[in-house]
């Protein structure tokens, strides 16, 4: 009997694992294939929410166990961080798995492939401005999310269960994009539950975005981006526009105007590059930031290895630069990478990706949602409010119904409707 083609998925974001679960079902169920998807984490989270978690009001019933996913959907999941690549040999080197006392949990492996696809995600630029590494919290992912739940809600009982005379709880965001206006918003409703749950008899918590340019949401519409900035003011949040970051203390901020700006929890949200580790894989190439440069149909350098989402250095075709680092894109390339592997396996060609931006979506929590859809029939159109708030919603829907079929999907989301109607509003431990 023929050995079966050997696809492996290093990373288990949106991309890998709708492309894991896509290729388990077409060709997995079938035995056309074996697929392995390999991921440093044992549950997957949509990275959109991520600042949910950070926040603790994110319902933990929304987590998939990779194990589960990969049982029901006919691919294999094996946990691992990837340290090295031999193309010549066509192999993965996964690093040990240690627990929280170093200990060696699982031994350093080696996966051979036929085709492999990087889908590794992103994680936070610095831009090696001196403190940041050492002073600032990231959510670049689930376990960095937890983390900085925690932090919060151990600063917020320190900071105010028995002491009479407090200062305000101060938390500042540097960077004004998607991922740091969010995460505002939601702090703020998270610090006026915390007060209703008794732990305080105020919310006197002070947040503060800081950024460079001198517009938030820059993906947005100068419309929607200044409806955004009234919403974040009258909720008491400071925006500090304009101001570069040239040092971060345990103490607060500096920018580049010599101001100095208090902080208790400082967050980095300023902008993305792949990890440093992918310009040293084996010669493939690699572009300023660290992505995956890749052709029209997804494929680096090499023949064999393709790369999507945020790692991915795709031409957005009629467009100057690169296809954005969206959720949206990693969705249509997932989509598009099954059908080029299907056809790769039949000896057929590879299909041809094309990115349809729908538009941008920001949600301000339980405040209100804006942004703007775009079509080849209406054009482009600002959204906010309800209508918003149902569009942002769908995006995440669509994620899970890649993943776990409509039927499943529906069953989840009535589920969570009526756990949230039980359970407190945010995670506090």
């Amino acid at each position: 009997m023929a050995e079966k083609h050997k696809i492996v998925i290093v990373g288990g974001g949106a991309a890998g694992l709708e492309l894991a679960t896509s290729l388990g079902r077409k060709l997995g169920n079938k035995g056309l294939a074996e697929i392995t998807l390999i991921d440093a984490a044992s549950t997957h989270i949509w990275k959109p929410l991520l600042h949910e978690v950070a926040a603790g009001t994110l319902d933990e019933s929304e987590q998939v166990e990779y194990l589960a996913q990969a049982y029901r959907s006919h691919f294999r999941f094996r946990l691992g961080k990837m340290e090295g690549l031999n193309r010549v040999k066509k192999e993965v080197y996964v690093s040990p798995t240690l627990n929280d006392n170093g200990e060696e949990l699982i031994p350093s492996r080696t996966f051979s492939y036929d085709t492999l696809v990087m889908s590794v995600g992103s994680v936070s630029n610095t831009f090696n401005i001196k403190g940041v590494a050492e002073h600032c919290l990231f959510l670049d992912t689930t376990a960095q999310a937890f983390r900085f739940q925690k932090h919060l809600f151990e600063s917020y009982i320190k900071n105010y269960i028995g002491k009479n005379s407090v200062r305000p709880l101060s938390i500042a965001i540097i960077g004004a994009g998607a991922t740091g206006v969010e995460l505002a918003a939601q702090l703020h409703e998270v610090t006026n539950v915390l007060a209703m749950y008794g732990l305080n008899e105020t919310s006197d918590v002070k947040l503060t975005i800081i950024e460079a340019a001198t517009q938030l949401l820059p993906a947005l519409p100068i419309k929607l981006a200044t409806a955004t900035q009234q919403q974040l003011v009258s909720l008491g949040v400071d925006l500090r526009m304009g101001r570069r970051v040239t040092e971060i203390t345990g103490e607060g901020i500096t920018t580049h105007d010599g101001e100095f700006i208090e902080a208790d929890i400082k967050v980095w949200a300023a902008g993305i590059k792949a990890p440093d580790w992918l310009k040293e894989l084996d010669g493939l190439e690699t572009n300023h930031i660290n992505q995956l440069v890749v052709d029209s149909t997804l494929k680096t350098s090499d023949d064999d290895i393709f790369a999507m989402g945020d790692c991915a250095a795709c031409v957005w075709e009629g467009h100057t630069g690169n296809v954005p680092p969206r959720a949206q894109s990693a969705h249509q390339q997932a989509s598009t990478l099954a059908k080029s592997i299907v056809n790769r396996l039949k000896g057929g060609k590879l299909v041809k990706f094309t990115y349809y931006d729908y538009g941008s979506l920001v949600s301000l929590g339980k405040y209100t949602t804006v942004g703007n859809l775009m079509g080849s029939l209406m054009g482009t159109v600002s959204i906010g409010g309800f209508i918003a708030k149902v569009v942002y919603l769908s995006l995440y829907k669509m994620h899970q119904i890649a993943i776990h079929g409509y039927f499943r999907t529906a069953m989840l989301t009535l589920s969570n409707t009526f756990r949230r109607s039980v359970y407190q509003k945010i995670k506090m431990h």
